[in-house]
């Protein structure tokens, strides 16, 4: 029996060669990218201005399925997170933040993470496999499904998929609008560089979801030969994190560093070919007592005075696998006052969804018998 292709997983010239090696008109691959991410609509026979041969067809040689919502979580400020089955039984987590008319979704590249990172609850159980483009993407088209249809069905722990994203024959009453999407959930995205790339491109295609690549985020904890492979179209969209000032702590806190320490990484990119008034965005998560230092605020100036980029501040949002805990008010407020005292950008982000273990370094998806 012949296997069926994984829609998702393509991108326009990709599914253009499909239809052809099917022997349809390339011009079907609109049509087709327009049903789905345009009007969310993943059942073939619903997509009415197809030729019934060739939906039936598709439904023959081609498949659309979604991650399975398992598990859905609403944080007290608004924040939901999704632990979502794979077709294989492996689980991950995405989380919708809700922030006024913006909506950010934090999406997996990754069942687990090797990079072992000591304060992330993610990394704890290490790597599992990589995600392929369709299921990277498909977290996507569910939360764009799932932010109309929240006020109109509630998810129950064993829900299907239908349920999510529309009625039985698949047609969504609408689609809602993810604006934002940053590869920050489960996973390092460099170690999964070419389904992570095709994900990208299929997001910001004006074919596929259309969401602007300045409102796509890649975070990396310092994958040095990924970052040497990146496409310049995707650097502005990178975010680092770097988390110390000195390689002493970040070879503890950060097992990476022992391959590639703060001067090799970033010396790396200051090399890369950013275009012209981009910026890196470095992530710098505060741990108490360990990284909050007056000492590590002025050693971290001194570190990216010559880097174009901006400083995200995260305080450390504590687990219970976890010894560190977070920093003091006034050490946080110490540190960015020092940032910006030196004319840095340094943005002290806002943790959401900790209730529900949904902020940053606190994903790890649970087992089918958690």
């Amino acid at each position: 029996m012949t296997a069926t292709v994984q829609l998702l997983n393509l991108d326009l010239p990709a599914l253009e060669q499909f239809f052809h090696d099917i022997g349809e008109r390339p011009f079907r691959a609109r049509q087709l990218m327009q049903w789905v991410y345009r009007r969310g609509v993943l059942d073939f026979a619903a997509m009415s201005d197809l030729a019934k041969g060739l939906r039936e067809k598709l439904a023959a040689v081609a498949d659309l399925t979604l991650p399975a919502v398992a598990k859905e979580q609403v944080s007290a400020d608004g924040t939901r997170k999704l632990l979502l089955e794979l077709e294989d039984g492996r689980r991950i987590e995405t989380v919708l933040i809700p922030d006024g008319e913006r909506l950010t979704q934090c999406i997996s590249s990754q069942v687990g993470c090797a990079m072992g990172c000591d304060f992330c609850r993610t990394g704890s159980g290490g790597l599992e496999r990589n995600l392929s483009a369709a299921e990277i993407v498909g977290q996507v088209v569910l939360g764009q499904a799932l932010a109309v249809a929240q006020s109109r069905i509630t998810i129950s722990p064993d829900s299907e998929i239908a349920r999510a994203v529309g009625t039985p024959e698949g047609r969504a009453p609408g689609m809602g609008r993810v604006t934002n999407v940053v590869f920050m959930g489960m996973g390092e995205p460099l170690h999964n560089l070419e389904n992570v790339l095709r994900a990208f491109f299929i997001l910001s295609s004006d074919h596929g979801l259309n969401i602007t690549r300045r409102r796509l985020t890649v975070s990396t904890c310092g994958v040095v030969d990924g970052l040497l492979r990146l496409p310049s179209e995707v650097l502005p969209s990178l975010a680092v994190s770097l988390n110390a000032t000195t390689d002493a702590v970040r070879d503890r806190i950060m097992p990476v560093n022992r391959r590639w320490p703060i001067a090799e990484l970033l010396g790396t990119l200051r090399e890369l070919p950013l275009p012209q008034r981009a910026r890196y965005t470095i992530e710098y998560v505060l741990l108490g007592g360990v990284n909050d230092t007056p000492e590590d605020a002025r050693r971290l100036v001194r570190l990216l005075s010559d880097l174009r980029c901006k400083v995200n501040l995260i305080a450390y949002n504590p687990h219970p696998e976890s010894s560190y805990r977070a920093p003091e008010p006034g050490a946080v407020e110490a540190f960015q006052t020092h940032l910006l005292e030196k004319n840095f950008t340094a943005v002290l982000r806002k943790s959401r969804g900790q209730d529900i273990l949904a902020a940053c370094g606190q994903l790890k998806a649970e087992t089918r018998d958690a």
